[in-house]
């Protein structure tokens, strides 16, 4: 086959450091603007990104160019970066130092998007911490409880 053809679809979730509940819902839609484009630049167009007061949950295609790890770390470092000098109260913000990251079926990507757009409505029953061990498990990764959270 001569060209290389692939589409691996991601939902990727992370939060703030020490889950500091600080993302109003007005810098979590310029959040969610300028992280699409760092997702653009990248070659993986985010397919939605949504969140809640304390953590940011992403879809979308990853490039067939560029590691996993890397289009994370540079969204992560992007939006720190860009987030910092909007206000004061953002002076030493920063992204928990992991994240999780999960493989979605082209026949589930709706199913995710609306799960990604409704997250405040989620929070209000589950806390990030119980929706992240709920994805851990229901992808069957094993983890230890110490070192999950930063």
């Amino acid at each position: 086959m001569p060209e290389s053809l692939a589409k691996n679809l991601v939902h990727l979730i992370y939060s703030t450091k020490n889950r500091d509940a600080c993302l109003t819902a007005a810098i979590r839609a310029k959040l969610f603007a300028y992280q699409t484009g760092i997702f653009q630049e990248w070659e993986s167009p985010a397919i939605v990104i949504g969140g809640d007061v304390d953590h940011v949950h992403a879809s979308f295609v990853l490039s067939k160019n560029h590691a996993l790890r890397k289009v994370i770390e540079e969204v992560k470092k992007g939006s720190s970066k860009w987030i910092k000098p909007q206000d004061p109260m953002f002076a030493a913000f920063h992204w928990q130092n992991g994240y999780g990251a999960f493989s979605v079926s082209q026949s589930h990507v709706a199913q995710a998007r609306r799960y990604i757009q409704h997250q405040s409505e989620h929070h209000r029953t589950r806390s990030f911490q119980e929706e992240f061990r709920l994805f851990l498990r229901r992808y069957g990764i094993e983890y230890d409880g110490r070192y999950v959270w930063d």
